[in-house]
């Protein structure tokens, strides 16, 4: 049986570019909108890298079902094989606005302090 389809959804939202993930994407019932649900992210605190980028997004979308994205706002809705990370970018030059960074565990935090 094949998994569940996976799409990368790029869209504008207050001049950044948002790249999400997500299980579900279709036309709204609102017309002129791109619904967008069943987003995808990381389980919370696993790995060695925290990445304040999906952090911030899982945060800003706990509550939401479905996104309503406008036309205008949907930049590429693209079927992917495999999650990526999550960026957000400034809309007017392309850059990263935030990057992972290293979890400091305690085993990791001695090995620093030892060094």
């Amino acid at each position: 049986m094949r998994s569940k389809k996976l799409y990368k959804v790029t869209f504008l939202h207050l001049g950044k570019s948002y790249e999400l993930y997500a299980r579900h994407v279709a036309s709204s019932a609102l017309w002129g909108f791109t619904e967008v649900g069943e987003l995808v992210f990381e389980p919370a605190g696993e790995g060695l890298v925290v990445d304040p980028t999906e952090e911030k997004l899982r945060e800003e979308f706990k509550d939401t079902r479905v996104l309503h994205l406008s036309m205008q706002a949907v930049i590429r809705i693209e079927e992917v094989e495999r999650k990526g990370a999550l960026v957000i970018r400034d809309a007017g030059d392309g850059q990263k606005v935030m990057s992972p960074s290293r979890k400091l565990t305690p085993h990791i935090t001695r090995e620093l302090r030892a060094n």
